[in-house]
């Protein structure tokens, strides 16, 4: 009979906790939906998306001084043309003088300048092609960013998956202490236990309330936190999905197989590469800078106080520039560029490094979780076994359960880090 009653009370709780759980959300959102509105919305990939933008337009402005250069100019003067006589510059004074007056004359002009650099010895083409390298360094900062928000979004998705699972390990237990309550109390009304037994069975189910208010409010914060990954301002009002993340292809394989695919790969390497590449070309052209810079320049005008009386002229000009002294601003400038030459390709140095560091510590968090969840599922299969058999005692039977739950939450936290080491490795990778 006693048998009886503490079945029917675990059914009724168990409707209870299924009634008031959050998986009855009217939606699911998957991980392939969180990393498709993170790669939509995330503002991270705007940054980086807006300074590529800007590094383009720096390698067209850097091109601009190896094209024509056309400007038009229009202008309309007025104003007094009184004659004066200066004998000391050769401009005596006429016989006939004339006072000033403030009378005006109109005075038209218009005209075109236009100029070529013809040769510099390759500085100017040296600037524009370090900021054409830049401008495609820059472009792997996009990649970056995005292999980035992948991670973050998959991170977070199983963060809140792991929240989420909490929530019923939580509400399992609460059911647990709930089953030692109503067992206790009957013990007590017989007299086979004593008062204090009720007090403590009272005082486990209320923390386990209390866990099951902390397990809630976590995956609440946890799905704010996807929201926050996947760069949307979105109610939390929706459930996750129960999917995992399958083995990522290699992390079994050799290790230096991974490594050089991720130097390969991974956009920070590439990026650094091409950021010596610029400076490289950079130093170059603050080389050039010694030599001389051959350039042609004419206009040609049309002039006149009436506008349809307009006298046309022209000119031409050859241009031959040559650095002589230049206040050791060129040595500077070759100074400067080899420091950053220097610098740039430390960076790439110590990427390359960074890269192996990444790669070998996903790979080995991949396999110790895979190790620690294998361990998790053997505790759960021992903790049934123990709930299965312990008939002896509803006790006994309520501790096998409490240890099946505790075990269940292990294998929660054993999932969720073997999904995370995943997820790192598929960065270390370079894999969106």
């Amino acid at each position: 009979m006693t048998r009886l009653f503490a079945t029917v009370f675990v059914l009724a709780l168990s409707l209870v906790a299924l009634a008031a759980s959050p998986a009855g959300a009217a939606e699911v959102v998957t991980l392939d939906q969180a990393l498709r509105t993170a790669r939509a919305h995330q503002p991270a990939l705007d940054l980086a998306r807006g300074s590529l933008i800007n590094a383009e337009g720096q390698a067209d402005s850097a091109r601009a001084p190896l094209l024509p250069q056309v400007s038009g100019i229009g202008t309309y003067t007025r104003g007094t043309t009184n004659p004066y006589c200066n004998p000391n510059t050769g401009m005596p004074c006429p016989a006939t003088f004339r006072g000033p007056t403030f009378d005006t004359t109109a005075l038209w002009k218009f005209g075109v300048n236009a100029s070529q650099l013809v040769y510099d010895f390759g500085e100017s083409i040296n600037k524009w092609k370090a900021a054409r390298v830049g401008m495609e360094a820059q472009g792997e900062s996009v990649r970056t960013a995005e292999v980035q928000v992948a991670f973050n979004a998959r991170s977070a998705f199983f963060t809140a998956r792991a929240a989420k699972d909490m929530v019923g390990v939580a509400r399992e237990t609460l059911a647990n202490q709930e089953r030692h309550l109503g067992q206790v109390k009957g013990f007590v009304e017989v007299g086979t236990r004593p008062e204090i037994d009720l007090t403590q069975a009272k005082a486990d189910r209320a923390n386990a309330q209390v866990q099951v208010i902390n397990a809630d409010n976590a995956y609440a914060v946890a799905r704010a936190q996807l929201n926050q990954a996947m760069g949307v301002e979105r109610s939390i009002d929706y459930d996750l999905s129960d999917e995992d993340l399958p083995p990522v292809e290699g992390e079994d394989g050799d290790v230096e197989a991974l490594v050089g695919e991720a130097q390969h790969t991974r956009p920070e390497v590439s990026s650094l590469r091409l950021s010596a590449q610029s400076q490289e070309l950079t130093l170059k052209s603050a080389h050039d800078q010694y030599w001389p810079n051959l350039g042609l320049s004419g206009n040609a005008t049309e002039t006149g106080s009436d506008p349809e009386h307009l006298a046309w002229n022209f000119s031409g000009l050859v241009t031959l520039s040559v650095p002589i002294l230049q206040g050791g601003g060129i040595n500077a400038a070759i100074k400067s560029a080899e420091g950053q030459l220097v610098t740039a390709k430390a960076q790439l140095e110590t990427e390359k490094q960074q890269v192996r560091l990444d790669v070998e510590q996903a790979r080995l968090g991949v396999r110790a979780a895979v190790n620690a969840l294998a361990n998790t599922r053997d505790r759960l299969r021992l903790a049934e076994g123990r709930y299965q058999t312990g008939v002896g005692s509803i006790i006994e039977l309520g501790d096998a359960q409490l240890a099946l739950t505790t075990t269940a939450a292990q294998r929660v936290q054993a999932q969720y880090q073997l999904y995370t080491a995943r997820a790192q490795l598929l960065k270390a990778l370079g894999r969106p």
